[in-house]
């Protein structure tokens, strides 16, 4: 399968360009299209919100790819690579016009795809090292890192304070009604006091004698 793909980023720019541009090629090169693949999408946008991404995961062996310019395909050298890495592993081929690449399984593209891999590792690196380095100062300053503790477990807790009141009313213990609400009692007992939660929470019409935990 040989494709014809053409993006352009806005509604305000056309893919007739492109498309007499390939057709052009194809008629040198002696190619036919056998599938076009437009979109109107930014190459910043995430690859498998694209209709490439889509092509990308179907392509097999022999397909080729054929776009105007390899800028086309992606915004950064990173997903570019990215792109061309995955064809080579099946055995795919993307050709470009204006920049003249012919990508594929010799031995140029074979140093590309291995450079640009080795530059994505780089920067992933620098980037954990980068993150490292951050956490590491934030520390050094006294500043928590991460999740507050028991943050997620009093997530569980919120829209009960209604409940926990009565309960404390009821002469219910913080064990008994943390146990109830699957949360650890002193998550309860900091949520009580942040809420300042107590018989006197309650409305009129909830103080109900003899309300039992249910």
């Amino acid at each position: 399968m040989v494709y014809g793909y053409i993006r352009v980023s806005t509604d305000h720019q056309t893919t007739e360009n492109q498309r007499f541009e390939i057709k052009k090629f194809c008629e040198k090169q002696d190619l036919t299209i056998d599938c076009w693949i437009e979109e109107t999408i930014s190459a910043t946008k995430d690859l498998n919100k694209r209709k490439l991404g889509r092509l990308i995961k179907r392509i097999q062996k022999d397909d080729m790819i054929i776009a105007s310019e390899l800028s086309r395909l992606g915004r950064n050298l990173l997903q570019i690579m990215s792109i061309l890495h995955h064809c080579m592993d099946v055995g795919a081929k993307i050709w470009t016009i204006k920049d003249n690449y012919r990508l594929g399984s010799d031995i140029t593209s074979k140093v590309l795809a291995f450079a640009f891999g080795l530059s994505a590792e780089i920067e992933r690196n620098l980037i954990s090292q980068r993150t490292k380095e951050a956490l590491a100062r934030l520390r050094a300053e006294g500043k928590r890192v991460g999740r507050p503790q028991g943050s997620r477990n009093e997530s569980k807790l919120h829209g009960r304070e209604q409940y926990i009141s009565q309960k404390l009313a009821d002469g219910r213990t913080k064990y008994e009604i943390a146990r109830r609400l699957r949360v650890h009692r002193d998550t309860l007992r900091k949520f009580i006091g942040q809420r300042g939660l107590s018989a006197s929470f309650l409305s009129p019409q909830t103080k109900t004698p003899g309300d039992h935990v249910s």
